[in-house]
């Protein structure tokens, strides 16, 4: 019983190390695309950096409530509900 509770709470830790380095990583990603997408407009061209950073900001407002950032408590769900299936099946067949 023990090891079971040391397992859960190791692999629990390691989830939320996982889900925390997976939402840096995300957040990066979609801040250098909305990056991409101010410069590569040519209407932008000669924009002050003001506006620039405006828009970036917008986007991540926009990205902190897509659909996106909430799949990434996937990380939690998935393991999780492996781990209980596992047993569930272990202790009845």
């Amino acid at each position: 019983m023990i090891g079971f509770l040391r397992l859960v709470v190791m692999g629990f830790a390691v989830l939320t190390v996982a889900y925390f380095i997976i939402g840096i990583y995300s957040r990066s990603v979609e801040r250098e695309r909305l990056e991409k997408e101010w410069d590569g407009d040519p209407a932008n061209e000669g924009a002050a950096e003001e506006a620039r950073n405006a828009y970036i900001e917008a986007g991540m407002r926009d990205y902190a409530h897509s659909l996106r950032r909430k799949l990434i408590w996937l990380v939690y769900i998935i393991p999780m509900g492996l781990l209980m299936a596992v047993l569930y099946y272990n202790t009845v067949l």
